[in-house]
């Protein structure tokens, strides 16, 4: 089946299997090998990215279902001028450890910031819920969100001008 999606915002169209996972059209079709896979049943949160501005483990979303949406991975994050915020303050406090979960706990915490700039450190735990991590016992991982949450405000760059084929035009 032919799917367009938009993808660290840049356009692609691909043929995929109809039982294709996003996981799947991520890390193998385009390559964004930072979604990471660990427990494939919606549990561990490695998988997460963000679609339309929400938090989604992707090795629950069949592709099929991206149709059109706006995909964010944490490849995405990061722009010309340099790292996002929130990577900024992951390195500063300290939150990454083994860096297996990091992908997903940037991506839940980077749409919690989208939806609340500024949230308390409870609505940061909850969002955070959804991923595990093995290494830090999280206290670090929420002084970084909470940091990224004191910072001002930055400016959205716009996105690239791309063709059907996700090059730059």
């Amino acid at each position: 089946m032919r799917l367009s999606l938009i993808v660290n915002g840049m356009e692609h169209e691909l043929d995929v299997r109809p039982t294709a996972r996003l996981i799947d059209v991520l890390r193998l079709d385009l390559g964004l090998t930072g979604v990471k896979e660990g427990c494939s049943e919606g549990e561990c949160g490695a998988c997460t990215v963000i679609v339309d501005d929400k938090a989604v483990n992707s090795c629950l979303v069949l592709a099929g279902q991206m149709r059109g949406k706006k995909v964010l991975t944490v490849e995405g994050l990061a722009d010309d001028d340099g790292l996002d915020t929130l990577q900024r303050m992951f390195i500063e406090h300290g939150a990454v450890q083994c860096g297996f979960c990091t992908p997903g706990m940037l991506m839940s915490a980077k749409a919690l910031l989208l939806a609340d700039p500024h949230p308390s450190e409870e609505a940061i735990r909850l969002a955070l819920a959804g991923n595990l991590c093995r290494c830090t016992g999280y206290a670090t991982i929420v002084a970084a969100v909470r940091a990224a949450s004191e910072q001002p405000a930055e400016a959205a760059p716009p996105p690239p001008a791309t063709g059907r084929d996700g090059k730059a035009v």
